[in-house]
């Protein structure tokens, strides 16, 4: 007898938990389930009817629920979400149900009265990376539903979302009425200037790298000044192409003016274009065209900034512009091998490899390159970490490259903050802290300073001040969201015993490393999800068969024994082998 054919249809799938349900459960049972009885019949099943949708199921501390639209999907988690806040007033803070919502438009198998497949599944992703009171949607259902309904959307980019063999473009809903940052952000008081990625006309994808490094250095130059707000890479690499609405791209990021250019490698000479445009009009302030032999493009990204800045200088002040001025490589071959090794992914063994063959090559031609020392430590040092055993001589070598960045230059934020960090994998917390002050002097626009900064007041006890710090880092540019930034926001979640937070915030990274992976399973373990704990072990133990908790603790540097061994029990909770 023939199978029955499989029964598809598109749906706009609503999924739906409640947020700190084990300590909920923990704390109350009886009145945690009768108050969740009571919100599905007083709230959720008559705004599902009024919306019309349809409950497939009612899972423990979940529900799933379809509609036939993506707008009365979105339209009912904002109600949703709005509704079960009004009704947690007056309630004690450790005792509300707080939802996570997640919304997906997709595919859906049909079996009985139940939904499965891919649209299901992002559905349910979704509402996992949710904060709590929060929404996530895909972007299919953003395209659904912009401008029909009275809700703003923050858009976080491409993520990665498990058993997806792509990334998923998420957004959250705004639901307090406020204005997403990139649909308006607050523009600074102070000039506020955004440098759009430089374009590669060389007709070579290879050089890409060489057009985002050229940009990167230019932000970074400008973002010594302290009378100027700069847009980092990561807010700006967004806006990437020639087909740009300019006035659009200045109100979303928030800026007063624009930079953009392109670069051109011909044989032995380079051309670097370069335009200031006024955001507010979007008419160029000025342009300029710069021809020059390869060997002077450091000439040219400083008659670059000079320009910009002079051309501001009503404005702010210009005391202290040659002192600020980073000192630039001898050769442009040094600085093409840095930036190739600088724009490999950390992830692995394998690209650390590479990335540090590439710095290598690049000491060996310029042995003057305080950037190509200062890479260099930061990868035998996060090698070290990686490596389960008990030798320290990488740890070693990459302080002795540290000392060396920092001699050749001081004023390098990136120099400073490699000598902090191999001063952290030594304990020795006062001599890092001094190069931490220092990066962020030099630096203080940088994104990646603060977390940087915030992160040692984590591992040194005060994981509140990191979270604010990190918090803050994110504050100075909506738009940065580097894979790490999420784990290093978990990891202080996790010393301050928020799991929950932990959790949810590791779960926005793009990717894991090991370290952050191993904090996830401690999460996992103590906020008593020991399935989950025991899914990322196993993952863990596939990507490094030799760990060790003993090890890894040991190269760990929580500079409390009270976090130390917080992190301890974590880790055995979650299976990981001593």
């Amino acid at each position: 007898m023939a199978e029955p054919p499989v029964q598809r249809r598109l749906a706009a799938i609503l999924a739906a938990d409640v947020a700190g349900y084990s300590r909920l459960i923990e704390r109350d049972e009886a009145g945690t389930l009768a108050a969740l009885r009571q919100r599905r019949k007083a709230i959720l099943d008559p705004m599902v009817a009024a919306h019309h949708g349809r409950i497939v199921k009612v899972m423990g501390d979940g529900v799933l629920v379809e509609f036939g639209s993506a707008v009365n999907a979105v339209a009912s988690a904002v109600e949703l979400q709005q509704r079960f806040a009004a009704a947690n007033a007056g309630v004690a803070e450790d005792r509300r149900i707080v939802l996570r919502v997640g919304v997906n438009i997709g595919d859906v198998v049909v079996e009985g009265g139940d939904l499965y497949g891919d649209g299901v599944i992002v559905a349910v992703r979704l509402q996992a990376m949710a904060e709590p009171g929060g929404i996530c949607i895909s972007g299919s259902v953003h395209e659904q539903v912009a401008g029909k309904l009275n809700a703003n959307f923050d858009d976080l980019g491409p993520c990665e979302v498990k058993n997806s063999s792509k990334p998923v473009r998420v957004y959250c809903v705004k639901i307090d009425g406020t204005q997403p940052v990139q649909a308006g952000a607050k523009f600074q008081s102070k000039p506020s200037i955004a440098v759009l990625p430089f374009d590669n006309m060389s007709g070579d994808a290879e050089q890409q790298y060489f057009c985002d490094g050229l940009t990167e250095d230019i932000i970074t130059e400008l973002s010594r000044f302290r009378q100027m707000h700069v847009v980092s890479r990561n807010s700006s690499s967004r806006f990437r192409g020639t087909d740009l609405d300019m006035i659009r791209v200045g109100r979303e990021l928030g800026v007063h003016y624009l930079l953009e250019g392109g670069v051109r490698r011909m044989g032995g000479r380079i051309r670097i274009t370069a335009q200031l445009i006024d955001a507010a009009t979007g008419n160029h302030i000025w342009a300029e065209r710069y021809d020059n032999a390869q060997d002077e493009i450091f000439d040219v990204q400083d008659r670059v900034v000079r320009t910009i800045v002079g051309t501001l200088a009503g404005r702010m002040s210009m005391a202290g512009l040659d002192m600020a001025r980073r000192k630039p490589p001898a050769s442009l071959a040094a600085y093409d091998y840095v930036l190739r090794g600088d724009a490999l992914p950390s992830a692995t063994s394998e690209d650390e490899t590479e990335a540090r063959l590439l710095f290598r090559k690049a000491i060996e031609i310029d042995p003057g390159y305080a950037r190509a020392y200062a890479l260099l430590s930061f990868s035998l040092g996060r090698e070290w970490h990686r490596e389960m055993s008990d030798s320290n001589r990488l740890r070693d070598e990459a302080l002795d490259l540290a000392r060396k960045a920092v001699t050749l230059d001081e004023n390098d934020t990136v120099c400073q903050l490699a000598m902090a960090w191999a001063h952290i994998s030594r304990g020795a917390r006062e001599l890092a802290e001094q190069h931490f002050t220092k990066a962020l002097a030099l630096n203080p626009n940088q994104p990646s300073t603060k977390a940087d900064v915030a992160m040692f007041y984590g591992f040194s006890g005060e994981p509140e001040k990191a979270i604010e710090g990190l918090l803050e880092a994110k504050g100075l540019d909506p738009f940065f969201s580097p894979s790490w930034y999420w784990g290093d926001l978990g990891a202080a979640y996790f010393i301050a015993r928020r799991y929950d937070d932990a959790i949810m915030s590791m779960r926005r990274a793009t990717a894991l490393s090991f370290w952050n992976q191993t904090w996830l399973a401690a999460s996992y373990a103590l906020a008593d999800k020991p399935d989950l704990a025991r899914e990322c072990t196993a993952d863990l133990l596939r990507r490094m068969p030799a760990f060790s908790a003993t090890r890894f603790l040991a190269k760990e540097p929580l500079m409390r024994a009270a976090d130390r061994q917080h992190l301890a029990d974590g880790l055995r909770k979650a299976g990981l082998p001593e």
